[in-house]
């Protein structure tokens, strides 16, 4: 008995990136939604978009691809739009990350 193939999989590139570039657009209208409050609730942020980008093969540094994702400077980012952490969201992002485990 072997694994099934994921169907994401047979989703056509195009398709794929037009999805990933609407869900970037998305994030950088939604600044309210934080990134320890994304990470809490589903174990990624846009920090994270931007690593798995470079794992896919961008030739940008970190912080250029944390630039691409947040539509400016990640520093200008968390001028304009991070609050301070408080302790239940280090509690709920400690909690999200964990539970990255198997996650691929």
């Amino acid at each position: 008995m072997g694994s099934s193939p994921d169907p994401l999989d047979s989703l056509p590139d195009a398709v794929a990136a037009a999805a990933f570039r609407r869900l970037v657009r998305h994030l950088r209208h939604r600044h309210d939604a934080q990134n320890i409050d994304l990470m809490g609730l589903a174990g990624f942020c846009r920090n994270c978009l931007a690593d798995w980008i470079r794992d896919a093969g961008f030739d940008g540094d970190r912080a250029q691809a944390r630039a691409l994702i947040h539509g400016m400077a990640a520093e200008e980012w968390k001028a304009r739009h991070q609050s301070e952490a408080t302790p239940e969201q280090i509690a709920r992002m400690e909690a999200g990350i964990a539970r990255n485990a198997g996650a691929g």
